[in-house]
């Protein structure tokens, strides 16, 4: 694909005091969770909106724990960035990985990538390296917070600050749930915060390998998650609220 033709990083629309309000708001929301809940954990995949919260915990020194779903199908570039941040932050990034037993039950029945053949099997695939992971990762959590954004995806409109995660039974935040794409490249350009060497190609929203494509400039940004699937399947069942 010409790079010409993919998404790019937008470009910066906010003036520095709009950004500075956003910035407080955002530590304020983090560190009222913090006190809230005993035990508050992160769950981030590098892209960029997961950044931004990493680096408004570290500078806001929240009691907030990271982790990352480790699935075993990411981009070599996601893994090197893992490591990346916790060396720019000083922090511990937990990996969740997946149990052997239930990816080999999938290959079992699918094959490798069956993924591919349909929305049942994608979601097998994402129950055994990303679902059964999270709730893992999440025993004992009395919170947790994604990156997610209403301005994301069909399927996001109506995310809430605040949401009771039932399937869970804890408290779940989206903190940039009223960002929108161009607010969160403004705090990273101001902040300085390190970037998934992946947006620079033309990926926007970043996920395993297989399931992961560039975007083209004016696509949905979520265009090339699950692109052989339909828009209403676009999500891989982390944030389903049952």
């Amino acid at each position: 694909m010409n790079p010409t033709n993919l998404w790019p990083i937008p470009p910066t629309t906010l003036i520095p005091r709009e950004l500075t309000e956003k910035s407080a708001t955002l530590k304020k929301r983090l560190s009222d969770i913090a006190a809230r809940y005993v035990d508050v954990r992160f769950a981030t995949s590098l892209a960029a909106e997961d950044m931004v919260i990493t680096d408004a915990i570290s500078k806001s020194k929240t009691k907030i724990a990271l982790f990352t779903l480790a699935t075993g199908r990411l981009h070599q570039e996601t893994v090197d960035m893992t490591k990346a941040t916790e060396n720019h932050y000083g922090v511990v990034i937990a990996k969740a990985y997946p149990e052997e037993v239930d990816v080999q039950g999938f290959v079992d029945q699918y094959g490798m990538n069956g993924f591919y053949d349909g929305v049942e099997a994608k979601k097998a695939c994402c129950g055994a390296r990303k679902i059964k992971p999270l709730n893992a990762a999440l025993l004992g959590a009395d919170a947790w917070l994604t990156g997610q954004r209403r301005e994301q995806s069909t399927t996001r409109v109506e995310l809430n600050f605040e949401e009771h995660d039932d399937a869970r039974g804890i408290a779940k935040f989206n903190p940039l749930f009223d960002w929108t794409e161009a607010d969160v490249w403004a705090y990273i350009k101001q902040e300085n915060v390190p970037i998934h060497p992946l947006h620079l190609k033309g990926y926007p929203s970043i996920g395993c390998e297989p399931c992961t494509r560039q975007v083209k400039k004016g696509e949905d940004i979520r265009a090339g998650r699950w692109w052989w699937l339909q828009s209403d399947s676009k999500e891989c069942g982390l944030h389903i609220n049952k």
